[in-house]
């Protein structure tokens, strides 16, 4: 548990630490470099979507089921498909996603910053997320700066469902009411930083298009991140830099 002095960053997983986009790889023996990139790119489509649709329908099944079920649909709209052992060497596969390029200088950032404490907050179910912090080439060698590892699944909802991050909240020892504040969500998935603004929490969006903010449900300085950055790299510094002012 972290202590009062600790600054509490949240890392997300898929999108922020890990590039969905690299199972293209994997994909490519399959079906080619150019369909294994469309089919990556449907295969998160659908991940989200299904995560998304199973919060308005009240029902909750594994991410690791959401995956293969996405990875499916991604197939079958490609018009190609995969026998039984294609499709579980690919979710194997999908455990040891490579990580984002600006990752690799915040790991070193964390290991001089003792006040910082760094935790993974995830759609994934725990044997992904552990799957992946043991057998990922570029996350698993720092896979121990990370004090906690905290997963949707006790509460059986997906983000940006606010139980979610009530929860992260609470497994950080930071559950009383207005002390959501005092954790920090990374992420790179706007939807994600717009539902831990709708608690209080505060916010780190990893901008690398360098687009700006677009998202609309996100209007308002409440909506907004609290900061904004270009990749992981930039993080420490700015949440720092907030805190300072």
């Amino acid at each position: 548990m972290s202590s009062e002095k600790d600054i509490i960053l949240a890392f997300d997983v898929y999108g922020t630490l890990l590039s969905t986009e690299s199972i293209a790889k994997q994909l490519a023996g399959h079906f080619g470099e150019g369909k294994a990139t469309s089919i990556a790119a449907k295969w998160r489509k659908y991940q989200l979507e299904y995560t998304w649709r199973l919060n308005s329908m009240k029902r909750y099944i594994p991410f690791s089921d959401v995956t293969r079920k996405s990875l499916q649909h991604a197939l079958a709209e490609a018009g190609v498909s995969l026998d039984d052992e294609g499709i579980h060497n690919i979710m194997t596969a999908y455990n040891t996603l490579g990580i984002f390029p600006d990752a690799s200088p915040i790991f070193k950032t964390l290991e001089r910053s003792p006040h910082i404490y760094p935790v993974v907050f995830s759609n994934g179910d725990s044997d992904m997320i552990n799957a992946s912090l043991t057998q990922s080439p570029d996350l698993s060698p720092h896979a121990k700066l990370f004090q906690k590892v905290v997963v949707v699944g006790p509460v059986r909802r997906f983000k940006p469902d606010p139980q979610v991050y009530t929860h992260l909240c609470e497994q950080v020892g930071k559950g009383e009411r207005g002390q959501e504040k005092d954790v920090w969500l990374v992420s790179g998935n706007p939807f994600d930083v717009v539902g831990a603004n709708a608690i209080g929490m505060r916010t780190c969006w990893v901008d690398r298009g360098g687009k700006g903010w677009a998202d609309r449900l996100g209007d308002g300085e409440a909506g907004r991140p609290t900061v904004i950055v270009g990749g992981l790299d930039e993080v420490v510094s700015r949440v720092e830099g907030f805190l300072k002012n």
